[in-house]
């Protein structure tokens, strides 16, 4: 039990600390200025990861996530989705602005594309690059997919899964890995059987793990679903999914 205690307050404050080894790396889109973050190995070539935060923004998951996959080798990159002056305040407002990229998905590819191409920048080989996500980064790490943008793997992180169903469903070529919460209210078992169905007929290498006992945001830390066991599970397999197709 102490273990625990002492092993979340240390998660809670960590991506405070890595933080501090993280680089802002300003971009554009159009008009719209973007701050990404990128990790203090940046400009060595070596594999990439982006990171697409939860709907809140750049977190401290989302930065956590950053410095672990630099002991792990990889450059990682931080995206910047919402931009300069566009940080939701609150839920409602996360709500309503994710729900925007959610229904205006072309737009949140291009945001996406955008912080790809910083990562490369900053010395990502072009051919070993990958997206993780979580909650709304998970729906954007599904989007790589269905927009065959060019990364090799994309892992969606307790993601919002479900898809217009007016859109069709297209060949995908990217190697998909979905960490599902099994007790995730925001996920149907209609939303569920559709995305096997589009990764099927997309003939997408893919896998779903389903996490017991672990609610929408288990994942993290600071959040009342944390669940410290399941978190440690969706991690290890996350770096796994990443040494396959990236090493």
């Amino acid at each position: 039990m102490i273990r625990s205690i002492l092993l979340t307050a240390f998660l809670m404050t960590s991506g405070t600390i890595f933080s501090q080894n993280l680089k802002t790396v300003s971009y554009q889109d159009g008009s719209q200025k973007l701050n990404g973050l990128v990790t203090s190995n940046a400009g060595k070539k070596l594999p990439g990861v982006l990171i697409l935060p939860a709907w809140k923004g750049i977190d401290d998951e989302a930065k956590t996530a950053a410095a672990e996959l630099e002991k792990q080798g990889y450059i990682a990159f931080v995206a910047d989705i919402y931009g300069e002056g566009n940080i939701p305040a609150d839920g409602d407002s996360a709500a309503k602005t994710s729900g925007y990229y959610k229904k205006n998905y072309e737009a949140y590819q291009k945001r996406i594309s955008l912080a790809l191409e910083q990562l490369k920048k900053n010395g990502a080989i072009s051919d070993k690059i990958a997206v993780i996500g979580y909650c709304f980064g998970g729906t954007g790490a599904l989007e790589s997919a269905r927009g065959s943008l060019p990364v090799v793997g994309v892992v969606s992180i307790h993601g919002s899964i479900g898809k217009d169903q007016t859109r069709k469903n297209g060949a995908i070529s990217t190697k998909i890995l979905v960490e599902n919460p099994a007790d995730d209210k925001g996920v149907t078992p209609e939303d569920y059987n559709n995305l096997i169905k589009e990764m099927n007929e997309g003939n997408a290498d893919w896998q779903i793990i389903t996490y017991a006992h672990s609610k929408h945001t288990f994942t993290d830390p600071k959040s009342p679903d944390y669940n410290e066991v399941m978190a440690k599970r969706a991690w290890n397999h996350t770096l796994m999914f990443l040494k396959e197709i990236l090493k």
